[in-house]
């Protein structure tokens, strides 16, 4: 894509050192209510990358709602040297409005691409984001946070083998990096088919606001357009300890009952350390120990009082 020519998103051309708000149409509610993206296009008249900043795809994950919504007020992007940003801060209406992961139908969007104009609204507002939005753009960025009652540790997520996303989850600095193979039918899955590196940010809990990842989210932002030239300055250096994973393990409950963790999300831990344990919740002795399965650090764990045999409890990365 030559940044000399107009960036067209949707049936809207932005030519260089414009900007605009596009709005993508993908359907209604029963009431008649139009369910739309709306797409912040921000362009520099220097020729440079174009960088799609987003988040909630799934409704009830605030924390990257929020990230998005200060980087626009703070007018982050509204003096780029060079390049251009797309930033969508609500990509899921209706599941934001509703308090819910998924749309209506009860699909996930991010388990639905590359989606269909003809489809239900999560195919709708997949094929919305892969048609219209995902071609005009270089590099993807989108925030998530841990589903019901899991805390992910702020940490950004990369493609195994890409070397380019393993370069700029370098450059976004988050405590944890993690190399995982995507998802299929997810964006980021989409995106790598496009030949187009993709980092994923999971930081805090649905439904929760969680300071420290709005706030690793914004840095690693701000450390990523330095890095790649769109604002004046340099990428500062990495102010966090960052570690790197190849591999992640869920340890699950041993049993149902009552569940206290000893160890947490950030915590390092050794293979068959007793992390955490489950009660009978009538009083009884016949406690149970779950201890951690391999040796590393836990970058998620369960925030769910009361669990089911099976329930994941804590999610483990390792070498």
């Amino acid at each position: 894509m030559s940044e000399a020519l107009p960036l067209e998103i949707h049936k809207s051309s932005i030519a260089p050192g414009e900007d605009e708000v596009v709005k993508i149409p993908v359907g209604q509610l029963p009431s008649g209510n139009p369910i739309r993206i709306e797409a912040h296009v921000f362009r520099a008249e220097a020729p440079g990358p174009a960088l799609l900043v987003m988040a909630g795809i799934h409704g009830d994950e605030i924390n990257g709602v929020e990230i998005v919504r200060r980087a626009l007020q703070n007018g982050r992007f509204a003096e780029l040297q060079k390049g251009s940003v797309v930033a969508i801060p609500l990509v899921n209406v209706y599941g934001f409005v509703n308090r819910s992961r998924e749309v209506p139908d009860g699909k996930d969007i991010n388990r639905s691409f590359p989606g269909s104009s003809r489809g239900s609204l999560a195919s709708r507002l997949a094929n919305a984001l892969a048609k219209k939005v995902l071609p005009g753009v270089d590099i993807i960025l989108d925030y998530h946070t841990g589903g019901a009652n899991l805390y992910n540790y702020p940490q950004i997520r990369y493609s195994k083998g890409d070397e380019r996303s393993e370069e700029l989850a370098k450059v976004f600095g988050a405590p944890f990096s993690v190399a995982k193979a995507p998802i299929q039918k997810s964006f980021r899955k989409i995106a790598l088919e496009y030949g187009k590196p993709a980092l994923i940010f999971e930081g805090g809990e649905s439904q929760r606001y969680d300071a420290a990842s709005i706030e690793y989210g914004l840095a690693g932002l701000d450390r990523l357009l330095s890095y790649l030239g769109m604002v004046p300055g340099e990428a500062t250096g990495q102010p966090y300890l960052r570690q790197h994973f190849s591999h992640q393990s869920w340890v699950r409950s041993p049993k149902a009952g009552l569940f206290l963790w000893e160890k947490s999300s950030g915590d390092q831990v050794e293979k068959g350390e007793e992390i955490g344990w489950i009660n009978d919740p009538y009083g009884s002795k016949d406690s149970k120990a779950v201890k951690a399965s391999h040796t590393g650090c836990i970058i998620g764990h369960s925030n769910a009082a009361v669990v089911n045999q099976g329930d994941a409890l804590f999610h483990i990365a390792y070498e």
